[in-house]
């Protein structure tokens, strides 16, 4: 099984912890990952895209001239496509653009990020994450403690607190949450992974 350090806030190494090799050991298959990304993606998109095609497009009852005899090309409407205000041929309408996918296989894929964040060296184990105040500046000490100020960090806590999830809120590059509200895309969008020792076991008590 896979072990790693845990440290505190101050850097300072406080034991080892040994990981599930099922959730946190596996070969990451990139085609999985790949798939579950795509579905998050798709399903953020509104789909309320919408044009009027030449039924919809106000006018262009008459037609504008007589077929024959006045020299110019025949006619039948003034909002056919090729007319200015006419309407738009294959004009996207409003639909959905979810995409189903398997709870199983978005439990594997978190399985695959998980594990690639401990083989890529790219995980930060904590004992505890506490801040006396909401205030940035406390979280960013804590960041920079690790050398990760200047990298895309996603902040897994076992739950609720409100101090770190408000120090958090200002730091672009950072994401605060809980463990079970992160999704795979925002695992993998970030490069490193700080995470609490009751979040990893809580990980493996999920996902095992």
């Amino acid at each position: 099984m896979p072990k790693i350090d845990v440290y505190d806030i101050n850097g300072k190494k406080v034991k080892e912890l040994e990981l599930n090799e099922a959730v946190f050991g596996i070969e990451p298959n990139e085609n999985i990952v790949h798939a579950v990304l795509v579905n998050y993606l798709a399903n953020q998109r509104q789909g309320t895209q919408s044009t009027k095609t030449r039924s919809e497009v106000r006018g262009g009852g008459r037609k504008p001239w007589r077929q024959k005899g006045t020299g110019r090309a025949r006619q039948g409407s003034i909002r056919s496509p090729q007319w200015r205000g006419g309407g738009v041929v294959f004009a996207p309408t409003p639909r959905s653009h979810a995409i189903k996918i398997n709870k199983k296989v978005v439990r594997l894929a978190m399985r695959c990020a998980l594990s690639s964040k401990v083989r890529d060296n790219h995980i930060v184990v904590l004992d505890q994450l506490t801040l006396d105040t909401f205030k940035t500046k406390g979280l960013v000490e804590v960041l920079k403690t690790f050398h990760l100020e200047n990298d895309k960090v996603v902040l897994a806590l076992d739950e609720a607190n409100g101090n770190v999830e408000l120090a958090g809120r200002n730091l672009p590059n950072v994401l605060v949450g809980q463990y079970n509200h992160i999704s795979v895309y925002q695992m993998m969008n970030a490069k490193h992974l700080v995470i609490t020792k009751t979040a990893v076991e809580k990980f493996e008590e999920v996902l095992k």
